[in-house]
């Protein structure tokens, strides 16, 4: 498993790297400090799984995770955090996540978190709140049931435009929103349909609209 490291503490990744070096069948392929090196370093080298500080000088591990996802799916993030925040939580899980854990954690609960998200499994800290499991678990419930019937009208919007190939940017301009809140309606539309890139929500939605067409 090729992973890269990211926190802004070089004492951390150093630390991190210590640990996860005696772990066989693990390889640490870079570190990152900043989102912007997150980004680049893991779009270039393709590690497997990234450890991802959420907090991070230049901007959140979140919208680092939300970048490196929708660039490239295969690639899978877990999220380090110091403290359990329900919202920054969600927010990551949103961006693409696959979990998050905390950085008291022990090295072999650590790699077996890394292997879980290697394999594509869902990782939550232990102590995530119920409500966090309850949300995310409504919203997938959702999804599997409903499809697009789950969308709320503006996210609906947003799928119609993104089909239309928009960028967020032209999006936002289209709607009179933020781009930040378009990526946000876009996290939360690709998570209702259980899909991991907006190029998968479009080819989703111009099936379906061809097969309502017929």
């Amino acid at each position: 498993m090729k992973v890269l490291i990211v926190d802004d503490h070089e004492v951390v990744r150093m630390g991190l790297r210590a640990l996860l070096e005696k772990q066989d069948g693990l390889q640490i392929i870079g570190e990152a400090g900043t989102a912007a090196e997150a980004v680049d370093m893991a779009l270039s080298s393709k590690p497997d799984v990234v450890l991802m500080d959420v907090r991070l000088p230049d901007e959140s591990g979140v919208e680092a995770c939300r970048k490196i996802r929708s660039k490239n799916p295969d690639i899978h993030v877990l999220m380090l955090t110091s403290y359990s925040n329900d919202e920054a939580i969600f927010a990551a899980i949103m961006a693409g996540a696959s979990g998050y854990l905390l950085k008291q954690t022990d090295a072999g609960q650590l790699y077996h978190a890394i292997a879980a998200t290697r394999r594509g499994e869902s990782i939550l800290d232990f102590t995530a709140s119920k409500s966090i499991v309850e949300r995310v678990k409504a919203i997938s419930e959702g999804a599997s049931a409903r499809g697009v019937d789950s969308l709320t009208p503006r996210e609906m919007e947003i799928l119609t435009l993104i089909a239309d190939g928009l960028t967020n940017q032209e999006i936002a301009d289209r709607v009179c929103l933020s781009e930040k809140t378009v990526r946000n309606y876009v996290s939360s539309l690709l998570l209702k349909l259980g899909m991991a890139h907006r190029t998968q929500a479009a080819v989703y939605y111009l099936k379906r609209k061809g097969y309502q067409e017929e």
